[in-house]
């Protein structure tokens, strides 16, 4: 064995050497015996063989097969060839490679460690060569994460399938909880079920609008209008209040650290409202203010009143003002949010099966359309469909939209006082000439008696005469305060106008009966009209209930018994504001941590055998555990000063661990949603 060349690569091949490929002999055996244990493998298994046959043969035909040397001896000539040449070789080819593996391992971390006084392995110096482009597995990395990460979102939509089909059975209907789940009930604006004008038995139409906040978005949006100074400024702030928080949680830190009790949410909106005079002032003038201390005053003044376009007239590549915009825009700070949303609820679409006909993107407006289908006319359409609008409003957007909706309200009102005015005309001259119709007719015909008889002698005004402030409609409604003056809901208005429909309906029914003059069809008519222009009206949303940031406006009608668009847009909705938004944040609740006022001393415990003995000793002394337990935590804090100062470690660690611990999962909470 010493005389034979060890080979020291693995491309070796050869029957007898101990480490080539192929070969009988392993170096892994060491000092076994080869031969005699595959002798006696041979030997067992020819003895299996032979016994079976004996067992099953009857004796004149196992006395003619064993001639010509016997059945034995060729059976374990035949399994020495096969069972040698292919499993035994198997065995120790896989024997050797393992035993090179690791070897090459053993050697590559001896390589590491000398790594100063040896060169350099190739591998190692191709890939400071190559740089981070070559010789390395990070796209197929990519791939393979995009993968689990597209794996994921099938199994977690499979997941919303079977929860919202699960919930729909539970309820034995289908309602608002069908489209958005706990978490982002509350960006509902208006969701509203009701039947189909032209299929009302069999066909709902649902109304669904979200409002997604400027502060919940992910990716904040701006309109394309906004200056560059805006978006320079809007940057600056978001950087001022980053650093603020970094020095509150050094400063939190530094207090665990010294022992000392921890910030409020109070105190922490105090510590931060007055660090900012440290990084900004209301100097506009001075350059040397703390402003500009991280973009100059000149620079801001180029800026100013920039916008997202420069008349070609006055464009210079050369100017500091067109290189400045320039930044932004490779930034794309502008497009980004609105963007994000648009491929998020697409992409969104695509993979849930929801197809769409018809996209119509505003992008100057920050609008998207989107419907199922190019047509409008529901009377050609299926009954199975979906329209959605999305837009982006800012203040200034929502108080001209306000302003439109208070004369549309003031409008409604004018015309149905009209129609009211006119039936009462009408339902005046049909009672010429018929007597008594009412109970006006009776109380007119009866003024003068109850003025002699009983007015006069109690000495109040008569009826005729008191001013009249229930219009016998809807019962009076409060006087506005300056807050429901800035948010009007106009239920009592809504209310108003539909029960006046519904009483003109009736007053004309109750005058004509079956009779249809053309002053009855000339009315139905136009009070037709105007309560399905009403009704449509009242199915919009009401700007006073909307903020600025992001609106879902989503139209949808299905079919009652199968419900196919109902819980596809359902998966659609979830997914879109998983995404978008990063939902309702209380800060307070956010920041919470363990209170250094609920660490105590005496729920501390040890399993030490000596502690537990002085604690023993002491507790009989002064009255056993439940002296201990019955006493207040200040008050023994109190009774005992000596073991404060050798619980005060113990203390600062847990206290330090737990808030540390609370800013991790907000940190984390944050980065998910942010992804």
């Amino acid at each position: 064995m010493g005389a034979i060349d060890l080979p020291k690569s693995p491309n070796v091949f050869h029957p007898e050497k101990p480490s080539a490929v192929g070969s009988r002999n392993s170096l892994a055996q060491e000092f076994r015996d080869q031969q005699a244990e595959v002798d006696l493998l041979l030997s067992e298994e020819v003895d299996k063989v032979m016994n079976h046959i004996q067992s099953k043969l009857p004796k004149e035909v196992l006395e003619r097969v064993d001639i010509m040397g016997g059945l034995k001896e060729k059976m374990y000539n035949y399994f020495n060839q096969n069972y040698q040449n292919m499993f035994n070789r198997y065995i120790v080819t896989s024997e050797d490679e393992m035993v090179k593996k690791v070897r090459n391992f053993i050697d590559k971390e001896e390589m590491k460690i000398l790594s100063r006084y040896t060169p350099k392995e190739i591998a190692e110096l191709l890939d400071q060569i190559g740089g981070i482009d070559k010789f390395n597995t990070g796209e197929i990395e990519k791939s393979v994460v995009n993968m689990y990460g597209h794996l994921q979102g099938h199994i977690q939509r499979g997941v919303n399938d079977l929860e919202n089909l699960t919930n729909a059975l539970l309820r034995q209907k289908t309602d608002v909880g069908a489209f958005i789940r706990g978490e982002n009930a509350y960006s509902i604006v208006k969701c509203a079920f009701k039947d189909n004008i032209h299929k009302p038995k069999t066909v709902t139409d649902v109304k669904l609008s979200v409002n997604i906040l400027d502060a919940e978005l992910i990716s904040p949006i701006f309109h394309y209008q906004v200056t560059v100074e805006y978006l320079i400024k809007d940057l600056l702030s978001k950087h001022i209040i980053d650093a603020i928080d970094k020095e509150v949680e050094i400063l939190k830190d530094r207090l665990v650290d010294e022992g000392q009790e921890e910030l409020t949410d109070s105190e922490i909106i105090f510590k931060k409202m007055g660090m900012v005079t440290n990084y900004t002032a209301d100097d506009k003038e001075n350059p040397k203010s703390k402003r500009y201390s991280i973009v100059s005053k000149e620079l801001v003044d180029r800026i100013e009143g920039l916008r997202a376009e420069i008349d070609p007239s006055e464009f210079d590549a050369l100017n500091i003002r067109e290189n400045l915009k320039k930044i932004m825009d490779l930034e794309n700070i502008r497009n980004r949010g609105f963007n994000t949303a648009i491929n998020s609820i697409t992409s969104i679409l695509d993979t849930s099966k929801m197809g769409y006909q018809y996209v119509e993107n505003l992008k100057n407006a920050r609008e998207l359309i989107l419907r199922e289908y190019e047509d409008t006319d529901e009377k050609h359409l299926p009954d199975e469909r979906f329209a959605i609008m999305m837009k982006y409003y800012d203040n200034a957007q929502l108080i001209n939209e306000r302003k439109a909706y208070d004369l549309q309200i003031q409008s409604f009102q004018i015309e149905v006082q009209h129609i009211w005015d006119v039936l009462e005309m009408i339902y005046e001259e049909s009672k010429f000439l018929k007597g008594i119709q009412d109970f006006n007719d009776l109380a007119y015909r009866k003024r003068n008696v109850i003025r002699k008889k009983i007015k006069a002698k109690t000495g109040d005004p008569v009826y005729e005469d008191i001013d009249k402030m229930w219009d016998e409609v809807t019962f009076i409604n409060p006087k506005e305060t300056e807050i429901e003056k800035m948010n009007r809901t106009y239920v009592f208005e809504k209310a108003k106008l539909k029960k006046q429909i519904i009483m003109m309906k009736d007053k004309l029914s109750n005058m004509y009966g079956y009779r249809y003059p053309k002053k009855r069809r000339v009315m139905e008519e136009r009070l037709t009209f105007i309560e399905s222009e009403f009704q449509m009206f009242d199915y919009k949303i009401n700007p006073y209930h909307v903020q600025p940031g992001l609106l879902l406006d989503v139209d949808i009608t299905s079919i009652k018994k199968k419900k196919a668009t109902l819980d596809g847009m359902a998966n659609v909705l979830n997914e879109f504001l998983h995404g978008v938004s990063k939902g309702f944040q209380d800060a307070a609740f956010a920041a919470f941590s363990r209170r250094r006022s609920t660490v105590r001393d005496d729920i501390a415990q040890s399993f030490a055998s000596s502690s537990i003995e002085t604690e023993d000793s002491s507790m009989s002394e002064s009255g056993g555990y439940l002296d201990m337990l019955n006493t207040p935590a200040v008050d023994m804090a109190a009774e005992k000063p000596a073991k404060k100062t050798a619980s005060k470690q113990s203390r600062r660690g847990s206290a330090k661990n737990s808030s540390k611990a609370s800013r991790g999962r907000k940190k984390r909470g944050s980065g998910l949603t942010e992804i």
